[in-house]
């Protein structure tokens, strides 16, 4: 056997189990799709969904319900909450895959290091002051700029000879998330009910109440940052090789990291400005995936998109219907699920690491 063949196998066999990782989540999404619009205090059956999603874009089916109502439970109310936690949970997935490439650290996530803190925070401002400079963008514009203060923040401070210590991390993240805190209840005492209310919902993080217009703005913003990702992909792989062969190699490393803390704080702002804090998604997915697909940066931030929207969409489903009559905030089932699980990574990585003192 040729070098060349034994260097294709390991690659091939990548490839094939990117492959079918990729298509067992895309099923298992879609799976969860049907089962979140068809579950609920109004039950319908798979059929009755897809007769209803039909006659939405146009296509008159016998399999639709007669009653008008069934046709608003699902195109006005389970269908923009689950377009909107797919978005959401691709982009703080995606998010989380930037973070931990760019910091060079598998414990980096929006929510650890506090970005999803100053997003929110900044959201929270615009309606507790009543800002309006950019209409139905203000929001997101100020849940961008307060994420993107907190992850340059975290990135200058926690770094030291050109790399990112776990412990200054973790330090740094405890104390932006301190002062996104501490900001949150300011903005709480000085609001009106309505805008206390909604500082709470950001706080516990929550699809209800999405819309079809927030939909309209956390889409592009999605889009767009995960376009950008992919395309950062290559470099990301080479920037994993270490910062002074990746400059030998021609990257331009200073540009890169603008870039990619940019990318990030879009993604977060898109994904807090209408659904609030929901944590550990960015920590417990890409870490998964590059467990199961390898560490090379395209084919994990593919995986890691749908590995977070099926996150999302599975959270979701059970905050709806795990408790009767009632609505439970994602945000507390996401952290259940990644808080043992980050605690398990941070006694990992301590272990590979010899200690940390």
């Amino acid at each position: 056997m040729t070098a060349e063949a034994v260097t294709a196998t390991p690659a091939r066999h990548r490839r094939l189990r990117f492959v079918f990782i990729t298509t067992l989540l895309a099923a298992a999404l879609a799976i969860t799709c049907v089962v979140s619009l068809a579950s609920g205090q109004y039950a319908l059956s798979p059929t009755e969904v897809a007769g209803i999603l039909l006659q939405g874009v146009g296509i008159d089916t016998a399999w639709a319900p007669d009653t008008p109502s069934a046709s608003g439970v699902i195109l006005n109310i389970r269908l923009p909450r689950l377009v909107l936690g797919v978005l959401v949970g691709a982009a703080l997935a995606v998010s989380g895959v930037l973070m931990q490439a760019i910091f060079g650290n598998p414990l980096a996530d929006a929510g650890v290091v506090g970005v999803s803190s100053g997003a929110a925070l900044g959201a929270a401002a615009s309606l507790t002051f009543g800002l309006a400079t950019f209409g139905m963008w203000t929001t997101p514009a100020m849940a961008f700029i307060g994420g993107l203060v907190a992850v340059f923040s975290v990135y200058f401070i926690s770094r030291s000879g050109g790399r990112t210590e776990v412990v200054t991390l973790l330090l740094t993240g405890i104390a932006i998330n301190a002062i996104g805190g501490a900001g949150m209840a300011f903005l709480t005492f000085l609001g009106t009910t309505s805008t206390r209310e909604q500082i709470v919902f950001w706080q516990l993080g929550s699809l209800n109440g999405a819309l079809w217009p927030n939909i309209a703005i956390v889409a592009p913003l999605t889009a767009v940052g995960i376009v950008v990702a992919l395309f950062a992909a290559r470099s990301l792989d080479l920037f994993a090789l270490g910062e002074r062969t990746a400059r030998h190699l021609g990257l331009n490393v200073e540009l890169l990291r603008v870039v990619v803390i940019v990318t990030v704080a879009v993604l977060v702002c898109a994904a807090v400005a209408f659904a609030g804090i929901i944590g550990f998604v960015g920590l417990v997915v890409p870490h998964l995936m590059r467990m199961l697909i390898g560490p090379a940066h395209l084919p994990l931030i593919v995986a890691s998109a749908v590995g977070g929207a099926l996150l999302i969409a599975l959270a979701d489903l059970v905050a709806r219907t795990a408790v009767p009559l009632a609505d439970m905030p994602i945000g507390m089932i996401t952290s259940l699920v990644g808080g043992p699980f980050f605690l398990w990574l941070l006694v990992r990585t301590r272990r590979r690491s010899g200690g940390w003192a």
